[in-house]
């Protein structure tokens, strides 16, 4: 996108660097924090809080990488290069857990397996006790199974595109050479799609190192409920902020690991004469069975739960304060998809015009805010917002201002930080838009006498509606389903539906908890179909 002709002269990285200090500043007063430690804090952090929450996280993230692998490679291969029973099914229904937000699919595994629940009472009509149940509230194998069931699509998704672009023939090969049909999957297909299965893994273990929503509902101790405990339950600021720059010290770690496998991605596009391996006998319904298990403890037993309970309490819940947290949510929704969709236009256009070193590493700096959890951006906002509304109540004390706050609490403060953390979805939907126009196209309308504007109005703005659309509408159901941010922004009672989630859970109220929660599962379906659907273009191409 042409810049205006007044900024004509300024270099790239100018024109980009006022959208990349949305996230930099945040991050940049957590780590100022961590450079002006306090004394007393720290001792207290490693006395009581770190050997605890650092192993639990460690422990934690190795469990649900392990099992993220396990699940998600085998089904991708099956999906992809194979032929069974409710394959086609199955290839795009095992990527709906992407619609289920953690802490939804935690609270309703919790719901189904405590000693109230209805397997547990199942289990007691049935042998007199359930004393031998493994407890689950608290549990660190509860925790994995509900983080890898949330976070094995991002690895199954990767996986199969790199299964589909091999094709057959490097398995072919193999097995003429006197490999097995298992030994060739290791030895050929794994090892080809490497790159895909370590960006999947890097992916879902930062998803695990930001979650709060799910480890809260187990009550399980991470570095995101502590620093969440340090800031509400002893209003700690600086153990929070601390707590805050080891997180983002992690989270760089793991996005410069994320990084360094994309570079060694390759596409070869499968030939179209190859054919899938068609599963014969017992093979079949192992297949069958496999995906079909993985998708009813992923999606379909937690969608049927959520309906029944919500059917129950469907009356209760939707009094007038529910459209209250409705409207919450969706102005929350619709403000930062706007402020995020027009952002990444002017850095997806930056980015077409300028292409230096520089620009590109402002504009890759403006976009990490999604690697970064949506708890570290809120002390990060906080920290600079605090010590704006204080100066700024300072300045207007002698004219009768007689108020506590200005901006700390606010919709404004909530939408800056919300566009901080969801700018990168909007700017990769936006840019690939951008990239579809050629150059050609851009010479031939200046041909015809358009300017900067007449190209952005005419040219532009035309060409790339779908691609902001889908911008706009993934930005708004990621906000949707966010929970830390809103909850430790927002002022007292402005609550949204995610925020109504848990509080709910926090008092293990899961049935009420189940309207609310269906409301954004349903929402959370639309990009899941975007998804799908341009994973089928690329399959197809």
């Amino acid at each position: 996108m042409p810049a205006p002709s007044r900024a004509r002269g300024l270099p790239g990285w100018a024109l980009a660097l006022p959208i990349a200090l949305l996230t930099l500043i945040p991050v940049a007063a957590v780590i100022g924090a961590a450079l002006s430690p306090q004394p007393e804090v720290w001792d207290h952090l490693i006395r009581h809080v770190l050997p605890r929450v650092t192993a639990n996280t460690a422990l934690l993230m190795l469990l649900v990488g392990l099992g993220v692998l396990c699940v998600g490679v085998p089904l991708a291969w099956l999906t992809a290069l194979c032929v069974f029973p409710g394959q086609r099914f199955f290839a795009w229904a095992l990527m709906l857990p992407l619609a289920f937000p953690a802490y939804v699919l935690a609270f309703v595994q919790m719901g189904l397996f405590e000693f109230a629940g209805p397997v547990q009472s199942r289990l007691r009509d049935w042998f007199g006790s359930s004393a031998w149940f493994p407890e689950i509230r608290g549990s660190l194998w509860g925790t994995v199974l509900v983080l890898t069931m949330a976070f094995y699509p991002y690895v199954y998704l990767l996986t199969r595109n790199a299964f589909v672009t091999q094709g057959r023939r490097a398995l072919e090969a193999a097995r003429m050479l006197g490999e097995s049909a298992p030994r060739a999957f290791w030895r050929v297909s794994v090892p080809m799609a490497r790159p895909w299965i370590v960006g999947g893994l890097a992916l879902a273990w930062m998803e695990t190192l930001a979650d709060f929503g799910a480890v809260a509902v187990f009550n399980y101790d991470t570095f995101t409920t502590a620093l969440y405990k340090a800031w509400f339950d002893l209003h700690n600021l600086g153990a929070a902020a601390q707590l805050a720059a080891l997180l983002v010290l992690l989270v760089l770690v793991m996005a410069a690991a994320e990084q360094r496998s994309q570079r060694g991605r390759s596409y070869q596009v499968a030939s179209s004469h190859c054919q899938p391996i068609v599963l014969r006998g017992w093979h079949r319904w192992v297949a069958f069975g496999a995906c079909a298990l993985v998708f009813a403890a992923s999606f379909a037993i937690p969608i049927v739960q959520l309906v029944l309970w919500s059917l129950s309490t469907w009356r209760e819940e939707l009094e007038p304060r529910y459209w209250d947290f409705a409207r919450n949510t969706v102005l929350l929704a619709v403000g930062t998809a706007f402020i995020a969709t027009t952002l990444s236009l002017v850095l997806a256009g930056v980015r077409r015009r300028h292409a230096d070193r520089i620009t590109a590493w402002v504009v890759r700096l403006a976009v990490i805010g999604y690697a970064v959890p949506g708890v570290v951006l809120a002390v990060g906002v906080f920290i600079p917002i605090a010590w704006l509304d204080n100066l700024l109540i300072a300045w207007l004390r002698p004219l009768g201002f007689e108020g506590f706050q200005i901006l700390k609490g606010s919709v404004a403060t909530m939408l800056l930080a919300l566009s901080a953390r969801f700018l990168a979805v909007a700017y990769h939907a936006s840019d690939s838009a951008m990239q579809r126009i050629t150059r050609s196209q851009e010479e031939t309308a200046r041909t015809l006498g358009l300017g900067s504007w007449g190209l952005l109005r005419r040219l532009y703005l035309p060409l790339l509606r779908g691609g902001l659309l889908t911008a706009f509408l993934m930005v708004m159901v990621d906000v949707m389903k966010e929970m830390p941010i809103t909850l430790m922004t927002r002022s007292f009672g402005w609550d949204t539906l995610a925020v109504r989630v848990f509080q709910l859970t926090t008092e293990s109220m899961w049935e009420n908890a189940a309207v609310p929660a269906l409301a954004i599962v349903a929402v959370g379906l639309l990009p899941v179909v975007l998804i799908f659907q341009r994973a089928e273009r690329i399959q197809g191409a």
